[in-house]
């Protein structure tokens, strides 16, 4: 039990135990983040964001930390499986305009005849390619290794289906693709913490991203599951709040 009480938290585990936090302590911010990250995923809190006049289902400190990721690496090529509404191709892109640098390569399994014609019309889609089809689907994979170019920097994000094989399957397929110092990004890791909450399956305990990215960099000595640092910080937080706990993989050789 959590209990907040101005600039205190008291909080009572099961045992019968009791700790007390001051309000402004990273262990207080922790524990009230958890909260609010298992609050946001019952009231669908990422289900209320636009970015460029698309659905983007994403939580927003996710984006900007990722915006810094993007700025940071200067990736040639931005790829993303699992399109939905496009707002995360939208976001991509606008940062690729910002930079002029880059382009973005979205995959997914079906992208629906609403979706694609407002992506189409979107001002920023001359950096978008739409490719449709499964993501570990062989086919796909040469079609999108075909979009790069020799010395291009690539940057990729998982964002499609979620059971661990699948994110382990794409894990596999286009980790070659990644440049040395860049990153493949295994989101919604958070399965694993909101199991049992509403919208979720009893195996996600174990069948999730995070268990994919953690299979993944044991077996591959190229990556490691590295969070990349704060590129601005003055104040006591060193620990991002996030749907992608250990989504962030570091291709290192």
């Amino acid at each position: 039990m959590i209990v907040i009480d101005k600039d205190k938290i008291f909080i009572t585990a099961e045992d019968g135990t009791r700790q007390e936090l001051d309000i402004g302590t990273n262990e207080a911010f922790a524990v009230i983040s958890n909260a609010w990250l298992r609050s946001g995923w019952d009231n669908k809190h990422v289900y209320s964001f636009t970015w460029f006049g698309r659905p983007i289902i994403q939580l927003p400190e996710d984006m900007v930390r990722l915006q810094e990721v993007i700025y940071a690496v200067q990736p040639d090529v931005i790829i993303e499986t699992g399109i939905a509404h496009g707002g995360s191709l939208v976001f991509y892109a606008s940062l690729c305009k910002a930079m002029g640098r880059g382009r973005v390569v979205g995959i997914d399994i079906e992208i629906r005849p609403h979706n694609r014609q407002a992506l189409e019309a979107h001002p920023l889609f001359p950096l978008i390619t739409l490719i449709e089809g499964s993501s570990i689907d062989p086919e796909v994979v040469n079609r999108v290794q075909a979009q790069i170019q020799p010395g291009e920097t690539v940057l990729v994000l998982l964002d499609s289906c979620h059971t661990k094989q699948h994110v382990l399957d794409e894990l596999n397929a286009y980790s070659p693709l990644v440049t040395r110092g860049s990153y493949i990004v295994a989101m919604d890791g958070i399965m694993e913490q909101v199991a049992g909450a509403p919208r979720t399956e009893a195996d996600w305990a174990w069948n999730n991203p995070r268990a994919a990215a953690l299979e993944f960099v044991n077996g591959n000595s190229d990556f490691v599951i590295e969070d990349p640092p704060f590129q601005f910080n003055e104040g006591n937080i060193s620990k991002a709040i996030t749907y992608w706990p250990g989504g962030y993989i570091k291709r290192v050789k």
